[in-house]
């Protein structure tokens, strides 16, 4: 093998490497978030935040018995600092001046993923006359330094002005207008949400390149691992092109229905279906000549990854003014991830293709990791054991 050839292995086997290490934060179909609202019920400006137990444990140690949950109790010996953490990681202003929060109301909630915090405030502007005219500019970073994949999800909800928005490590602070909140910049800012959910979404990224691996070899009745490299690349780009429609085809689609709440299955069953076809994905490059064509695969299974994308869109919060341009957004987003993902290891198998190494290192040893990863994450989001 030339040095290039040795190169690139190591380069490729990398990749598959960070795809699948478990420390990864990324194991998680979807990142720590907490939930904001911004809200005004019979006229006064109010400021709800739902954040996860874990998150508030991770930050302030409440778990104070290790017995890996935080009890009210635990929760409620520590207000002060619970107090003084939301404080010092929330801040709104309206046209340049402070607004007071003051002590928030504290309370425990559940939502589908477990147990939540709830703080609520009722905020003072003193310089606030009319709320569809306000110029509010918000601050959130409680939970950044210690994990740079959670993001904040703010809802906006005042009298003739209906929002969203995405705290993240890059955008910290967030302005609050009319102006803002218009088609193209709401498009914007979900396009951006689309290509980092593909991008820390690993079982989205396994399930694509278990469906690759096999484009750059043509197919002979004999083990997949005797297999030889293509010949000319335009077969290659054409299977490749064949499962990358099928697979944006289909889950627009259900992420479409979703959306529009035509068709909710329950992530109960859409988080583990994810994980089960990339066990299958996998397996199948394994089975040989009689394996299914896999842009089939692309499409059925694409139907059921939408549904994923959907829970996520919808967790991001939909403004109800700006609907088309934030799902048009988020598409394309997850589109481009999906693309940049392509382009970086479909040039690698190439080069790799005729191979021992390609076709035994990466395809079979590379779909049987990721059948296991894929069987070890069916079974933890169906509650049969904790990873």
């Amino acid at each position: 093998m030339t040095t290039l050839r040795k190169a690139w292995s190591i380069w490729l086997l990398g990749l598959f490497l960070a795809a699948l290490w478990p420390g990864s934060q990324a194991l998680a179909h979807s990142s720590s978030n907490s939930y904001l609202t911004l809200s005004a019920p019979e006229g006064k400006l109010t400021l709800r935040a739902d954040i996860h137990w874990r998150d508030v444990d991770l930050m302030l140690d409440l778990d104070g018995d290790r017995d890996g949950r935080v009890t009210w109790a635990e929760a409620s010996a520590r207000a002060q600092d619970i107090q003084a953490w939301l404080s010092q990681g929330l801040g709104l202003s309206e046209s340049g001046q402070a607004c007071t929060l003051g002590p928030a109301d504290l309370q425990a909630s559940e939502r589908a993923d477990g147990g939540y915090l709830s703080a609520l405030w009722t905020v003072q502007c003193p310089s606030l006359r009319e709320l569809p005219q306000a110029r509010l500019d918000m601050r959130y970073g409680l939970m950044f330094a210690q994990d740079s994949l959670h993001r904040g999800l703010l809802k906006v909800e005042l009298p003739g002005f209906q929002s969203s928005a995405i705290f993240s490590p890059e955008r910290p602070t967030v302005l609050l207008s009319q102006a803002d909140s218009s088609a193209l910049r709401v498009f914007g800012r979900y396009l951006i949400e689309g290509v980092w959910h593909i991008w820390i979404g690993i079982d989205h990224i396994v399930f694509l390149l278990s469906l690759l691996v096999l484009a750059p070899l043509l197919a002979a009745r004999q083990p997949v691992h005797r297999w030889r490299g293509a010949e000319r690349p335009k077969p290659v780009v054409m299977d490749v092109l064949a499962v990358v429609t099928a697979f944006t085809v289909a889950h627009s689609i259900t992420l479409g229905l979703s959306v529009m709440k035509w068709l909710e299955p329950s992530p109960d069953l859409i988080e583990p279906a994810i994980a089960l076809s990339v066990v299958v994905a996998a397996l199948n490059n394994l089975v040989g000549w009689s394996a299914l064509r896999r842009w089939r695969l692309a499409f059925v299974f694409g139907l059921v990854h939408g549904f994923g994308f959907a829970n996520v869109l919808l967790d991001l919060g939909l403004p109800a003014s700006a609907l088309a341009g934030a799902l048009a957004g988020f598409n394309v987003g997850v589109e481009i991830g999906q693309l940049a993902i392509v382009l970086v290891f479909l040039p690698l198998a190439w080069l790799m293709r005729g191979t021992a190494f390609y076709r035994w290192v990466v395809v079979t040893g590379g779909s049987l990791a990721i059948a296991l990863a894929g069987l070890l994450w069916t079974l933890e989001r169906t509650g049969l054991i904790e990873l």
